[in-house]
């Protein structure tokens, strides 16, 4: 048999590298670079991003506390007016859609004799419980006399209190004793202490129809409690807040007869601030200034019996 030659076996190469095959000058591609300037832009950014919102965070935090500068409320009423002698009733009215009294205060009859009715309007701190001393003169001078609670005070309603909200309690007040108890607004006296003597100055001034103002004790400036302080100035504070209690409007527009209580203090510290309102109110007035005496409660009650013997002839 014949033998056939065998054939030599092909011989595979192997594939040469990549880079080989490309030749030797490949080389890889290079990563992307930043520029910095372009980091610097981006860093600055984000820095006052997060500056802007935390000035932001604090414009809302300002926003939504300054109310507590000025307003103190307590919830717990302490005293009522039995704890001097004096009968009262208590009271709900203002109702909500619900019929749930917003506000809550109390009735202290005056004499028989009574020809008038004072709506106290009490000062920022505290709530009804710390007016008792202030209505017992009122109720020695034989008035009637109506004190409540603003709303976010005392048994009110829960609500923030502000300037706006202060003055639609006052408002509500008189509605309930003309309308409810039929108490002629002729016969109505506004009677506050502190801030409440400003809004007394800001209600009389709307309401021409009622009989006289009695302020003990206003305030100049109130809102600077709130645009006085520090945190003020890091926020547009005049934009965020809207108190204003600015006395000088309602005082240049009073009709009616005023009298206008001051407690002289050793100091003498701005006392002239405390009589520019006076001096623009053109109707009848009169000032009593009281000493930090023991005659203050007698002083009182005398300056506010010749008052109120004038106003009723």
């Amino acid at each position: 048999m014949a033998h056939r030659k065998s054939q030599p076996m092909p011989k595979v190469r192997s594939p040469k590298p990549a880079l080989e095959q490309a030749g030797s000058g490949a080389r890889t591609a290079a990563p992307p670079t930043v520029s910095g300037r372009w980091l610097l832009v981006a860093v600055s950014i984000a820095i006052g991003a997060a500056g802007f919102c935390a000035w932001a965070t604090l414009c809302l935090l300002f926003w939504q506390g300054s109310w507590q500068l000025l307003y103190h409320p307590r919830s717990a009423v302490a005293r009522t007016p039995a704890s001097v002698g004096m009968d009262f009733e208590s009271v709900g009215f203002a109702a909500t859609e619900a019929g749930e009294a917003r506000l809550k205060g109390w009735w202290i009859a005056g004499n028989h004799e009574s020809h008038f009715t004072a709506i106290y309007l009490h000062g920022a701190d505290g709530n009804l419980g710390d007016t008792v001393d202030a209505l017992l003169p009122l109720h020695r001078a034989g008035l009637n006399v109506f004190a409540f609670d603003y709303r976010g005070y005392g048994a009110s309603k829960f609500e923030r209190p502000s300037e706006a909200r202060w003055r639609e309690d006052a408002e509500s007040a008189i509605k309930y004793l003309t309308n409810t108890r039929g108490v002629p607004a002729g016969s109505l006296i506004l009677v506050g202490r502190g801030l409440g003597a400003n809004l007394a100055l800001e209600v009389a001034a709307a309401h021409p129809e009622l009989a006289g103002l009695v302020m003990d004790e206003p305030l100049a400036r109130p809102a600077d409690a709130i645009f006085g302080d520090a945190r003020a100035r890091l926020v547009p504070a005049h934009l965020l807040v809207s108190e204003r209690w600015d006395w000088n409007p309602p005082a240049a527009k009073l009709s009616i007869p005023s009298l206008w209580f001051y407690r002289l203090h050793a100091s003498g510290k701005g006392q002239q601030d405390r009589q520019e309102a006076y001096q623009l109110v053109t109707a009848r007035k009169e000032r009593a200034w009281l000493t930090e005496s023991s005659d203050a409660t007698k002083d009182y009650d005398a300056a506010l019996s010749r008052w109120l013997d004038d106003l009723q002839r």
